[in-house]
C-alpha cells in the first residue's frame, strides 16, 4: 500500500527529532565524548608499540596484554613528553642570557631600568616619573586582595583539576583501546543495526589503521623536521647544540598545523636564533642581517625536505589521497573553522573517505574520486 503523505511526514517528523535529541546529548556530554575521542587518537599511536611489544616472548611466553598496554602507555608518553620538555629550556635560557647581556652592555642600570625607560619614552602620556616596579606592586596588592584572590585561586584549582581528570581520563580509556584494538569498533558496531553491522565494523577497522598510520607519520615527521633544522642550525648557524634543539623542535611541532604552521615555526626560529645571538653571540660570526638570512635559509631547505620527502609519504601513502584533495579540504576547513579546522580536517575526511567508500560505492562521484 502506498505511504501517505502524513505518515511520510510524521516519519521524517520523528527522525529529525530522534537526531536533535541525540546532537543535544553529544553537546551536553561533549567533554566525555572529547575524553573518548582523545583515548582513541592516543590509541592509535600506541597500537603499533603494542603490536611490537607481543612479539617479544621470553621462553616461548610472553606478557600478557594488560601489562603491555601498560607498558605501551608509558612508552608512548615518555616520548611524548621527552619531546615537549625540549622547548621550556631553550626559550627560558634565551630570557636569561638576553637579561644577562643587558646588565652587562648597561652597567648603570639593569634590564627593569632600560625596559622602564622605554616605556616612557614609547608612551610619554604616562609621565617622567613612572615607575614600572610601583606599577606592578600596586597590581599585584589588588589581586591578593582575599575577595579576589580567593576568586583566582579558585579558578586555577579548577583548571588544574579539569585538566588532571582530562589527563587521567584520555589515559585510562586508552588502555582498554589499546589493550583490545577492536573495542572501539565493537562499541560502534553495537550502536547500528544488525543489517549494516558487518559494514560498519569494516569501516570502522578502516578508519583506524587509517588514522594509525597518519598520526604515526605525523610524529615522524615533526622528528624529521626538527633533525634538519638542528642539523642545520648546529652545524652551518653554529648556535650551539642545546639551543639548535629547542628551536628545530619548536619548528617542527608547529609543522604539524598544515601551511600556516611552517610559515609560523620560520618567522618563530628566525626570531629567536636573532635574540640568541644578539644575547650571547652564539652563531655564524656576521652581519645579524646575514645570519638572519642563514637561518631563514636553514629553515626554508628543511620545508622543502618536508614537502617533497616527508609529506607525499604521509598522506598518499597513509590516508591515500592525493596532494590537490588534500589542499582542497584544508582550504574549506580553514574556511569554516580557522586553525582548528585545519589541524582537524585531514582526519575529519579520512573518515568520510572510508564511509563513502564502503557506503555510497556505487555513486558516480565517490567511483571517480574515490578508488
Amino acid at each position: 500500500m502506498e505511504e501517505r503523505s502524513i505518515d511520510r511526514l510524521a516519519r521524517y517528523v520523528i527522525l529529525l527529532g530522534g537526531i536533535a535529541i541525540v546532537a543535544a546529548l553529544c553537546w551536553y556530554f561533549r567533554s566525555v565524548l572529547g575524553y573518548i575521542a582523545g583515548a582513541f587518537v592516543f590509541s592509535l599511536i600506541g597500537q603499533p608499540v603494542m603490536h611490537g611489544l607481543r612479539k617479544i616472548t621470553i621462553k616461548g611466553h610472553r606478557a600478557p596484554d594488560w601489562l603491555l598496554a601498560i607498558l605501551t602507555i608509558i612508552l608512548v608518553l615518555s616520548v611524548l613528553l621527552l619531546l615537549v620538555r625540549q622547548v621550556i629550556p631553550v626559550v627560558s635560557g634565551i630570557v636569561r642570557e638576553t637579561a644577562a647581556m643587558h646588565a652587562n652592555n648597561h652597567p648603570d642600570g639593569n634590564l627593569i631600568d632600560i625596559l622602564n625607560g622605554w616605556i616612557v619614552n614609547t608612551f610619554p602620556n604616562l609621565g617622567g616619573d613612572f615607575d614600572l616596579v610601583g606599577y606592578v606592586m600596586d597590581k599585584l596588592k589588588d589581586l591578593t586582595n582575599i575577595s579576589r584572590l580567593s576568586g583566582v585561586i579558585g579558578s586555577v584549582a579548577s583548571v588544574a583539576s579539569g585538566i588532571g581528570v582530562a589527563l587521567f581520563s584520555i589515559v585510562f580509556i586508552s588502555f582498554f583501546f589499546i589493550k583490545d584494538e577492536h573495542l572501539f569498533s565493537k562499541i560502534v558496531c553495537a550502536l547500528v543495526p544488525d543489517r549494516l553491522e558487518e559494514s560498519v565494523g569494516s569501516a570502522v577497522l578502516d578508519v583506524e589503521r587509517l588514522l594509525s598510520r597518519y598520526f604515526i607519520g605525523l610524529l615522524i615527521e615533526v622528528v624529521g623536521v626538527a633533525l634538519v633544522d638542528f642539523l642545520g642550525l648546529w652545524l652551518i648557524a653554529r648556535i650551539g647544540a642545546n639551543y639548535a634543539l629547542g628551536i628545530a623542535f619548536i619548528a617542527g611541532l608547529l609543522n604539524v598545523i598544515p601551511y600556516v604552521g611552517p610559515l609560523i615555526g620560520e618567522v618563530l626560529g628566525v626570531v629567536l636564533c636573532v635574540i640568541l645571538k644578539i644575547g650571547t653571540g652564539a652563531g655564524l660570526d656576521v652581519n645579524i642581517w646575514i645570519f638572519a638570512l642563514v637561518v631563514l635559509g636553514i629553515m626554508l631547505a628543511a620545508q622543502l625536505v618536508d614537502n617533497f620527502v616527508y609529506q607525499p609519504v604521509i598522506y598518499s601513502k597513509s590516508i591515500q589521497s592525493t596532494p590537490l584533495e588534500i589542499f582542497i579540504v584544508l582550504l574549506l576547513a580553514g574556511t569554516v573553522g580557522g586553525v582548528f579546522g585545519i589541524f582537524v580536517a585531514i582526519p575529519a575526511y579520512t573518515v568520510v573517505r572510508v564511509i563513502a567508500a564502503r557506503f555510497f560505492s556505487d555513486r558516480k562521484a565517490v567511483k571517480r574520486l574515490i578508488s
